[in-house]
């Protein structure tokens, strides 16, 4: 069975298929999840958050936009956005606390990003989390 961080893992190469302009992706996230075995309360948690960045995408890079200060979001890494958008979705909008959100992020970018981007992730999302207690 999957644990969350395999969904959240699973979630952010969908967003970087989408991000590098496979627009059809949504048409495989059953199929894709399947293969990488989520299934049941991750299935659905996976789903769900995927559906929720998609469909907020614009609001959510204006908040990533506003707390970055030495680029904009259309010249980070494809990872490295996908991390943050997803950081900043369920900062945004689910009630998991944001310490823990944020570890999630660091961890993952540890796993798939460059070797600057936990560090810089992890102060992007905490100036969001500020603003969003």
């Amino acid at each position: 069975m999957a644990t969350r961080h395999q969904s959240r893992e699973s979630v952010i190469s969908l967003l970087y298929a989408k991000d590098i302009g496979n627009d059809n992706i949504d048409k495989f996230v059953n199929e894709i999840f399947e293969d990488k075995k989520i299934r049941n309360q991750q299935k659905e948690f996976a789903t769900s958050l995927f559906a929720g960045i998609s469909e907020n995408l614009e609001n959510i890079d204006t908040e990533i936009n506003k707390h970055l200060k030495e680029y904009k979001l259309h010249e980070l890494g494809h990872i490295e956005r996908a991390i943050l958008r997803m950081g900043t979705y369920e900062i945004i909008n689910t009630k998991l606390d944001n310490a823990v959100i944020i570890n999630e992020a660091i961890e993952l970018s540890k796993d798939l990003a460059s070797d600057t981007a936990p560090r810089f992730i992890n102060g992007v999302l905490d100036a969001i989390s500020k603003e969003h207690p």
